[in-house]
């Protein structure tokens, strides 16, 4: 396998596409300095995978790409192929026998890798080079930077090369890989430990509140069962008593039905006793009033027997007076005339006065007969008005019992309109409650889903926040392994130096050897070298080291005796030279010339710029009190032709001009550096000090984004467990929801229904008010009309009295009128019988005494016969008081009937009173018993929404739950022993059991895992031991096929001679450092650092053959390699270079004759266009064969 061609385009100074095809021996590329030849190793280095800005001599890895000239624009990327020949299949996984690598760099930073155009990453292509020499770590590519780690006095930096060399670089990158796998476990173990502490604590209390919610769980369903039982258990009893009540409700109805009946039955037969008593009552009446006309016809008798007893005592006196004048006649002769005279004025008188009784009895008999009249027109219309009161007085009975019922009837619709009013109220509240129920459930569910929705934009926020902050874990986790990367490699460092440091490292061995023994206690009085006692600022390090040179490694002693003790005992131990510098012998210098101070360019004497402690100060002061430091070449040289070169004068960059003019400069010595390692170190330690600070801070942060990753993840399973949460209680609410909006719909129909019955009952209301108005307007009109009339009767009957009284009183005055006239008339008749008697005595005054005995005889007659008709009318007044007797008993019988009808009409109202209050009681009854009823079905719907409001369940679902009651009793007791339980449970979280089945499930996860990280760690541990155990066996064979081939290799080179390669420490084979330890022809024994640089470059030129033989590569870049060595030397090396190219394929850059006579073609590259390199070749060897030709 070997280089067979290399293609660069936009590569550095390349930035057209350039092809450079090399053969299997010796290729040179030459040319003049800053054309572009190093640019060409730079693109091998760069296409194998270098990611070191520094080793590609750039600031950033932009820079590798053209950046533009004055005439040419800067281009997008730079490319660079490696064609390799792989017909020895080096590379086995790779079938091809030429092998294409390509690396592709963007401006925008993007970066592609090819193998034979196939795209891969970049661990793939350093696979591909590893432990072939190859790759950005092996040993291919030999530039002044490898030289410079050869030859570092740091034996551990020569390690790679020898470990790429031995073979071992793949197990050291899979053992280091596997200890940053390990490392990653171990933080991982330590992360899932942390998380199962952390899910430890929250474990025991969640299982506890699983438990109390599990507890909660099973009460609560007891409870449910229980309470779902007794429930359905009350509910059956309220509908078997439901169903007794609706019977005993119209068994009550029936039995009102039938006393309202009876109670008009009752009041009918009141109105028809009451009907009966005026029966009695208009005829008792009748009676009285013929009772009247007989009692006119008795008064008659009465007057008539008067006039005719006037009459017989008229006649008498008559008789008696004609019989006293029969006796007197004859002495009263004289007086006839008198009498006669006396009799006839009398005559008129009674005449006159009998004309005044005649007309006022015939007013008096005018006025009987009207009364009469009136008497019996007053008793028809009387008998009219009792017949139209008892008309009136059923009527309003029957309106009575009509109000009754109307009373009943509106009782019966007020209880009703109660009911349904209370009802309705009821069923209002209930339906406000369930509209606000629905509306607050509705509000509930559309909140619900607002949470969900906004619950859902809280998790993605949250999911953003847990990959930010996961990112930021990851950032910070990267932050801190490189900083810990970092204080390793610090601490390292510091080791390092600090070993070097206690080692002496970089001392003559001169030096070594006293302070080791110094510090074995066996020389006394030794203070140290002198670049150990004083502290240098990094500013001033290059200076005070140039100024000091080999002085550095000087020793203070206390006395002379202590520094010739230490003489002797290097001449003891042939450990070489060192100077000794005794306090008490050495003196300070002495400066005149302190005007220098105010020269331009003026930094400082050498003994003020360095820090140390005040007893060395004649020391410090012997060894830099005349040096003069300056800020560059310029100023130095000014200040010392100023004070004619009698200063010595260093610069701030190392260059110096001695007393006399002669001056010293260029690059730094190798051998400086000893007080720049303290100041290093130093500084090591302060950036110790900052980066631990900034390591502990970048833990806290780690920590922090840990927490806060963890706290997100937490605020992500919350808000994801809450959004189930929400899911169901979505689906719960839009079932409430369904279910409230059917009730609310049966409910608003219950409530239509009633508010159509109270309309039914208002207008039944309106209609029985109205029929009761009228009823108790029509009772009031027969009422007032009855009373009317019965006020008329009476005011009849009163007329009737007064009529009668008045007909008594006038048949009395007509009485005692006919009376008065029938004496008047007997008087008349007698005074004018007398007249006549005694104009006829007075004619006959002797007349005939037979006449006068004939008159009284006629006298005595007419009364006799008058007494006849007395005792006629005597009879006749007999027969009409008999008849009046019986009219009054007849009377008599009529009040007693009436009286007992009056008594049972009183029963019957008793009665009647009786029954309506039984009525009315009933209809208490009724009405309380349809309050029951409608408690009853308030209790019954009650129920049914307690089992829906409690537990969601219709009848019919929860008859499906129902559990047998060996006992109600003991059941309720057991229903107060759950609520009990469940109350002394405290707070319950329900969540609790599924937050411990998730943090359970985390928290057995994160065992499984820490039990799987822990195994991962023993098989890991275990490779790494496979892998030390393999690299120390590899490495040490190897090692001593270097070393031997380093030895013969050696004395090719240097013609003879001694070298060999050794272990710092050969019990740690991996990780020591590895001394190189030469002895050219004709010299001692020495360390490389104690060579001159043309003879360190060889020696690293022969390590470097060594390796190649041990371990050949495919092909090797050297750039520069050989510019250290004299032409002789270069000669040397073309001519090994030559006799080693056939096993290995050399590309070598070179500014040397010598090497570039030994090559076969020879590239040069030039730059004619500013900042743009071109390629030349030329075969050597084709030229040759022309020139042996011709």
């Amino acid at each position: 396998m070997y280089l067979k061609a290399l293609e660069i385009q936009g590569f550095k100074s390349f930035p057209d596409k350039t092809v450079l095809t090399f053969g299997e021996a010796v290729t040179a590329i030459v040319g003049p300095n800053g054309s572009g030849k190093s640019n060409i190793s730079d693109a091998i280095r760069w296409v194998m995978g270098e990611q070191s800005t520094r080793a590609l001599r750039g600031g950033k890895m932009e820079d590798v790409i053209f950046g533009g000239t004055a005439r040419r624009k800067q281009v997008g990327f730079a490319e660079v192929s490696l064609v390799l020949d792989n017909t020895g299949h080096i590379f086995p996984h790779l079938e091809e026998s030429e092998v294409m690598v390509t690396r592709r760099y963007y401006r925008s930073g993007e970066s592609e890798y090819y193998i034979n155009r196939r795209s891969v990453r970049l661990k793939d292509v350093n696979e591909l080079f590893m432990d072939t020499g190859l790759g950005r770590e092996g040993y291919s590519i030999i530039g002044q930077g490898k030289i410079d780690e050869i030859l570092s006095v740091k034996s551990g930096d020569r390690r790679e090369i020898f470990e790429e060399a031995a073979g071992i670089s793949r197990y050291r990158h899979r053992k280091e890989d596997a200890e940053r796998r390990l490392e990653r476990t171990e933080e991982n173990l330590t992360r899932i430990n942390d998380k199962i502490d952390e899910l430890e604590l929250q474990v025991e209390p969640l299982r506890a509140s699983a438990e109390k919610a599990k507890k909660f769980l099973i009460l609560r369903d007891e409870l449910r069962g229980l309470e779902i039982s007794l429930w359905l258990e009350q509910l059956e009893r309220v509908r078997t008593g439901a169903i007794k009540l609706s019977a005993d409700y119209e068994n009550a109805v029936r039995q009102k039905g039938e006393a309202q009946a009876e109670v008009e039955r009752l009041y009918a037969a009141a109105e028809e006793l009451s009907a009966r008593m005026h029966q009695k009552e208009v005829d008792a009446e009748g009676i009285r009033f013929t009772m009247m006309g007989r009692q006119a016809d008795a008064n008659e008798c009465e007057n008539a027997i008067a006039v005719l007893r006037a009459n017989i005592q008229n006649d008498l006196e008559n008789a008696d007076r004609l019989r006293r004048e029969l006796e007197a006649q004859e002495g009263r002769t004289g007086s006839v005339d008198q009498q006669i005279a006396q009799r006839k004025a009398r005559l008129e008188e009674i005449g006159t006065e009998l004309a005044a009784l005649g007309a006022r009895l015939e007013g008096f008999r005018q006025e009987s007969d009207d009364l009469s009249r009136s008497a019996g027109t007053l008793a028809g219309e009387m008998e009219a008005l009792r017949q139209k009161e008892a008309v009136e007085t059923a009527s309003a009975a029957e309106a009575r019992a009509l109000l009754s019922a109307l009373a009943a009837a509106a009782q019966e619709v007020m209880d009703r309109d109660e009911a349904v009013r209370q009802e309705l109220a009821a069923g209002e509240e209930r339906l406000t409650a369930a509209e606000s129920e629905r509306d607050g459930a509705q509000k509930e569910l559309e909140q619900a889903r607002e949470d969900r929705d906004s619950l859902q934009n809280i998790i993605s926020g949250y999911a953003m926040r847990l990959e930010n902050r996961n990112r930021k874990a990851q950032e910070a986790e990267e932050q801190q392994v490189k900083l810990q990367m970092e204080e390793n490699a610090l601490q390292s460092r510091i080791h390092m130096l600090a070993e070097m440091e206690k080692l002496y490292e970089g001392y003559s061995k001169a030096v070594k050897l006293v302070m080791g023994e110094s510090g074995r206690g066996q020389l006394k009085g030794i203070l140290g070298p002198v670049a150990g006692l004083v502290r240098v600022e990094s500013a001033y390090t290059v200076a005070i080291e140039t100024a000091l040179g080999a002085a550095m490694q000087n020793i203070v002693v206390d006395r002379e005796e202590d520094g010739k003790a230490a003489i002797q005992y290097l001449k003891r131990r042939d450990g070489g030279r060192c100077t000794f510098l005794p306090l008490n012998a050495v003196r300070p210098a002495e400066f005149r010339d302190t005007a220098v101070a105010r020269e331009p360019g003026f930094v400082g004497m050498g003994s003020e710029l360095v820090e140390f402690d005040r007893r060395y100060e004649a020391v410090v002061s012997s060894l830099l009190g005349r040096t003069v430091v300056a800020q560059d070449m310029d100023a130095a040289i000014a200040i010392a032709r100023k004070y004619n070169h009698r200063l010595k004068i260093v610069t701030l960059d190392g260059q110096v001009l001695n007393p006399g003019g002669s001056m010293t400069g260029g690059s730094a010595s190798r051998t400086a550096g000893i007080l720049s390692r303290q100041g290093e170190l130093e500084r090591l330690r302060e950036q110790e000090t900052l980066l631990r600070d900034a390591l502990a801070s970048a833990g806290k942060k780690l920590e922090e984004a840990r927490r806060e990753a963890a706290a997100a993840q937490y605020e992500m399973d919350t808000a994801r467990a809450q959004q189930r949460r929400h899911e169901d209680d979505i689906l719960k609410l839009e079932e409430r929801v369904r279910h409230l909006t059917g009730q609310l719909a049966d409910q608003q129909l219950r409530r239509d229904g009633l508010k159509e019955e109270l309309e039914q009952l208002s207008r039944r209301a309106e209609r029985t008010e109205e029929d009761t108005a009228n009823a108790r307007r029509r009772i009031e009109e027969l009422e007032g009309s009855a009373a009317a009339l019965r006020a008329e009767a009476e005011g009849k009957a009163k007329g009737q009295g007064e009529l009668r009284e008045k007909g008594e009183s006038i048949g009395t005055r007509m009485a005692e009128l006919s009376a008065r006239k029938a004496a008047l008339e007997a008087e008349e008749q007698a005074l004018g019988q007398a007249l006549g008697e005694l104009e006829g005595l007075r004619a006959d005054l002797a007349g005939d005494r037979a006449d006068r005995v004939r008159r009284i005889e006629e006298l005595n007659a007419r009364s006799e016969e008058l007494n006849g008709q007395i005792r006629d009318r005597e009879e006749q007044l007999q027969s009409i008081r008999a008849e009046s007797d019986a009219q009054q008993a007849e009377i008599a019988r009529l009040n007693q009937e009436k009286l007992e009808l009056e008594g049972q009409r009183n029963q019957a109202d008793k009665a009647s009173r009786d029954k309506n209050s039984e009525l009315l009681a009933m209809e208490r009854e009724v009405s309380v018993l349809e309050q029951k009823k409608t408690a009853a079905e308030m209790e019954e719907k009650q129920l049914l929404d307690k089992l829906w409001e409690s537990y969601e369940l219709t009848h019919e679902a929860a008859r499906a739950q129902k559990v047998e009651l060996e006992s109600v009793a003991r059941a309720q007791r057991r229903v107060a022993e759950l609520k009990k339980a469940i109350s002394a449970l405290g707070n319950i979280n329900l969540d609790a059991i599924e937050e411990f089945a998730r943090v359970n499930e985390r928290y057995t996860y994160f065992t499984d895992q820490r039990d799987d990280v822990r195994k991962a760690k023993t098989e890991l541990e275990k490779i790494i031991a496979g892998l030390t155990g393999e690299m120390e066996r590899i490495f040490a064979q190897q090692f001593d096929k270097i070393n031997e081939a380093f030895q013969q290799t050696f004395q090719e080179l240097f013609g003879g001679g001694k070298a060999a390669l050794e272990l710092d420490d050969p019990e740690d084979l991996l990780n020591c450092g590895i001394e190189i330890r030469v002895q050219p022809p004709g010299k001692t024994l020495k360390v490389i650092t104690l060579l001159s640089g043309g003879e360190k470059a060889f020696v690293a030129i022969a390590l470097y053959f060594a390796i190649l033989k041990v371990r050949p590569t495919p092909f090797v870049v050297m750039d520069e390699i050989e510019a250290a060595l004299d032409d002789a030397n270069v000669e040397r090396f073309a001519h090994y270079l030559r006799q080693v190219c056939d096993h290995t394929q050399f590309i070598v850059i070179t500014h040397r004759r010598g090497t570039m006579e030994e090559s076969d073609v020879l590239y040069g590259v030039t730059m004619q266009e500013q900042g743009v390199s071109r390629i030349l070749t030329i075969d050597l060897g084709s030229m040759e064969k022309e020139l042996e030709i011709q």
